[in-house]
């Protein structure tokens, strides 16, 4: 639905000559515009996540994967970061924030002051969200996932003002399709890992979310116009699965001795936050 609006937003654009833009005030912002975003993103509220478990396989995660003595398996505990050794001691390396530029295409209609519209955006990201368990062995387990790509379509109501209405406040919300990469590390060599049942350790997923924020433009030169856009992406990200099978471990393996089939890994954060910071270009027609 997405990329159907995003070509139809295309093809209106250019189907026809391109229109002078108004000189009334009143219809300044009116129109179809065609532009690009470049900002940063970075990851938001992930430092609380934590790695949950489902050791007999019934579908309910929360379980305590014990040892055979009937200890905690993962009491040294949990970090919101990718491990950098077998034991939390060194901590954890943060999240990473990445670069993000897009396209976009919209239209807009003026009303005296206020300006309504709706954009259809484009965006390459390469945030990066991590979180670690550490088992008593010692050993680390991590999540990885990177955003690789947005398609937005979001609805926009601001206000245009200044002597000739040459700046508009707006705000902004809609929905958002996302690819995600999904990774898992383990320092455990003994036990198999696989990701999403790929029996490899990497899988790509897309997934459905929100976006919400708010942006100045300012018009500069006749249909050219500069802004500042901050949004809020909320994705929904709650596939990622890792079953643990016995590999060339022992009998005696904790990931094993609730269901001999083996365990379930999964995120205790489901959402996939970014905060995102843009400076906007725009044409308009």
């Amino acid at each position: 639905m997405i990329k159907q609006t995003l070509l139809v937003l295309a093809l209106a654009t250019f189907a026809g000559p391109a229109l002078a833009q108004s000189s009334d005030p009143s219809d300044k912002w009116s129109g179809f515009y065609i532009g690009g975003n470049f900002g940063n993103g970075d990851p938001r509220g992930g430092d609380d996540g934590r790695i949950l478990f489902d050791n007999n396989l019934d579908g309910q995660f929360g379980d305590t994967v014990r040892t055979g003595a009937g200890a905690d398996a993962f009491s040294p505990g949990f970090c919101g970061g990718a491990a950098v050794a077998r034991t939390p001691a060194p901590g954890c390396v943060d999240d990473r924030g990445s670069t993000e530029y897009g396209v976009r295409l919209g239209y807009d209609w003026q009303f005296e002051n206020l300006v309504v519209g709706l954009v259809g955006e484009y965006t390459q990201h390469d945030a990066q969200d991590s979180v670690t368990a550490f088992s008593v062995t010692p050993a680390f387990y991590y999540f990885t996932r990177n955003l690789d790509s947005t398609a937005a379509i979001r609805g926009r109501v601001g206000l245009a003002f200044g002597q000739n209405k040459d700046w508009l406040g707006y705000v902004t919300a809609g929905a958002v399709r996302a690819k995600i990469d999904n990774e898992f590390e383990t320092s455990n060599a003994a036990n198999s890992f696989a990701l999403n049942g790929t029996g490899g350790l990497t899988s790509s997923d897309t997934a459905s979310g929100v976006q919400a924020g708010i942006g100045f433009e300012r018009k500069i030169a006749g249909n050219v116009s500069l802004g500042l856009e901050y949004l809020r992406t909320r994705i929904q990200d709650d596939e990622a699965r890792v079953r643990v099978t016995r590999g060339a471990a022992p009998a005696t393996s904790p990931f094993i001795l609730a269901n001999a089939t083996g365990t379930d890994f999964r995120r205790s954060d489901e959402d996939f936050d970014i905060g995102s910071l843009r400076l906007t270009a725009t044409f308009r027609f």
